[in-house]
């Protein structure tokens, strides 16, 4: 007991209530400070995190759409407006080349050159349309010639300048050049200036639902003349749509065509709205 007092010391010594409650506040208000310095930046970093994603989500969807309209048939882009739903077309090419329309090359009397004053069967392709492998027979991809978009000269008719529906085509590599079969005669009726032809499979069609929120798209069902409007076909390609709208400029003799996409994205009050401008070439 001497000892402990001389050395200052009391049994028993610890915090008072005041002393802990005074602590706490001081923590408190420490605590408050710096959450007042950091939500800040916080917040502005999970609202950048926030473009970020709407940002990507909008520009690969774009590059997407931009991919399928490079590689879209001659004049076969279309876009229309139903009940708020933007909705662009194209039928979408496989390969291209140039038929034979005289003799050179590889050409051989008796059947190489692409005739348009009947029904033909047999004709050649200048070079290769470089296919994924020979022989390659479809009965569902179609050739197409000189589709110029109009009456008469329109690819989504189903006539005059596509082969018909269900006629099984077979193409070979003999040699130089390619030779296309038709199981069913088959007469074009426009000859190309640039004697191009192509080789299509399907449709695509993007479909935009602001209301809903997506952007579809959609493949794989036959050329036909009516447009698809229903938002609910094809893949998502993008969600938290909340505007969008397609244009289309077709080309004239000293410009290519102009497809304008625009694309709007939203999330939790951060929107971001992206514009792209593709080129298409319709010389057919």
């Amino acid at each position: 007991m001497k000892r402990a007092a001389a050395n200052g010391a009391r049994p028993g010594t610890g915090f008072t209530l005041i002393e802990v409650v005074l602590t706490l506040v001081v923590v408190a208000i420490l605590g408050g400070t710096v959450m007042l310095f950091l939500s800040g930046p916080v917040r502005g970093y999970m609202q950048t995190r926030r473009r970020a994603a709407l940002v990507a989500a909008a520009g690969t969807a774009l590059a997407q759409m931009a991919r399928d309209i490079h590689a879209a048939l001659p004049n076969s882009i279309r876009t229309t407006q139903a009940g708020g739903v933007e909705a662009l077309e194209l039928i979408h090419v496989l390969a291209g080349g140039r038929y034979r329309a005289g003799p050179g090359g590889a050409y051989t009397a008796g059947g190489d050159i692409l005739q348009f004053n009947r029904p033909d069967a047999d004709f050649n392709i200048e070079g290769h349309l470089g296919l994924p492998g020979y022989p390659y027979t479809s009965s569902t991809d179609r050739l197409v010639i000189y589709n110029v978009g109009v009456p008469g000269a329109d690819a989504y008719a189903n006539a005059n300048v596509i082969t018909p529906a269900g006629d099984t085509l077979t193409i070979t590599e003999p040699g130089s050049e390619d030779h296309v079969h038709l199981a069913t005669a088959f007469q074009f009726a426009y000859r190309s200036p640039g004697q191009r032809i192509y080789l299509v499979d399907t449709p695509v069609s993007w479909l935009c639902d602001p209301t809903a929120g997506t952007l579809r798209r959609y493949s794989g069902y036959p050329i036909g003349s009516v447009q698809p409007v229903d938002p609910s076909r094809g893949n998502l390609a993008a969600a938290r749509v909340s505007a969008c709208g397609f244009q289309y400029q077709p080309g004239t003799a000293s410009r290519a065509g102009l497809v304008t996409l625009s694309l709007t994205l939203t999330d939790r009050g951060e929107s971001v709205r992206l514009l792209q401008q593709v080129h298409v070439l319709n010389v057919p």
